[in-house]
């Protein structure tokens, strides 16, 4: 059983008990979270497709920790003009553990 999900604006397949990396979430570390913007459920075969979103179904899951992405390097450069920029940026992610996916 695996669900599409609507995770602060971006769309994730999730099953029972897989852990992924979303955009930093305001909860703390161990707090439980539901989503409710569910899209689709495929349920061994038998799949539901919302419009937009399947109407009593949601999914459940707890925040494991909050972590930073790799380093990206930013480096604009004009040639001749003596302009250049260096900039490093780092994504927040909340790492969370998918328990439970409910249909309605």
């Amino acid at each position: 059983m695996y669900a599409i999900v609507d995770i602060a604006g971006q769309q994730f397949k999730v099953e029972k008990d897989s852990k992924i990396y979303v955009h930093r979430l305001a909860q703390e570390e161990g707090a439980a979270v539901e989503f409710e913007k569910v899209m689709l459920i495929d349920n061994d075969g038998t799949v539901q497709v919302g419009a937009p979103v399947v109407d009593g179904a949601k999914v459940t899951a707890k925040v494991l920790s909050h972590v930073k992405g790799d380093k990206v390097i930013v480096f604009k450069k004009k040639r001749r003009k003596g302009y250049k920029k260096k900039n490093g940026h780092r994504q927040q992610f909340t790492q969370i553990q998918v328990e439970d996916i409910l249909v309605g």
